[in-house]
């Protein structure tokens, strides 16, 4: 029942966000009571933070296997997490969205953690550009964490507009970004 609640309420806080989704719209579209939510969580509160703790356990678990993956080198663990970004737009769009949109909506006590989780994410993508600075995949004289913030505004806003049916796949926007991470937008003239 708790999954159920979590995946009605991530279909209902994406159509019409946190705040205007009441807790009695989430037990009503259910057909259970409030007694029933309150088994699970303690308020919408604890529930909008087991959304965002699957969401960013998820991507934290898929990052540290391509972390590992001594068979890679920079460039391509590099297009691992980019691709693992945009590939789980697919099935999971409504959590991605909810994650970045409705943070705000997080009061502090459940914010730190979520932001612990994030940063980790953040810290470990510089990682791999500082990895590959320092092996000499990557210019040197640019600021890892300057290039690495760039790089996950770009995947990260993926989720807003990227149709996984659409006209481009998940690999080609991949290699998209990847190109013009790593070479610009310059002619080659």
């Amino acid at each position: 029942m708790k999954q159920e609640i979590i995946q009605t309420s991530i279909h209902l806080f994406d159509k019409k966000g946190f705040t205007e989704t009441s807790l009695q719209e989430i037990v009503e579209e259910l057909g259970v009571t409030k007694g029933t939510f309150y088994y699970y969580f303690k308020n919408k509160q604890e529930l909008l933070t087991d959304i965002h703790l699957e969401f960013i356990e998820f991507l934290l678990s898929n990052q540290r296997t391509i972390l590992n993956d001594d068979s890679k080198d920079s460039k391509e663990k590099l297009r691992s997490m980019i691709y693992m970004v945009i590939h789980s737009i697919k099935d999971r769009k409504k959590s991605a969205r909810i994650f970045f949109r409705e943070m705000r909506n997080l009061g502090p006590d459940y914010l730190e953690q979520i932001v612990q989780k994030r940063d980790q994410f953040r810290v470990n993508v510089q990682a791999v550009v500082e990895e590959g600075i320092e092996n000499g995949e990557f210019q040197t004289d640019l600021d890892p964490n300057m290039v690495t913030r760039g790089i996950l505004g770009m995947t990260n806003w993926s989720y807003y507009w990227f149709d996984p049916e659409g006209d481009v796949s998940a690999e080609e926007l991949t290699s998209i970004y990847l190109n013009i991470i790593l070479n610009g937008i310059n002619s080659k003239d």
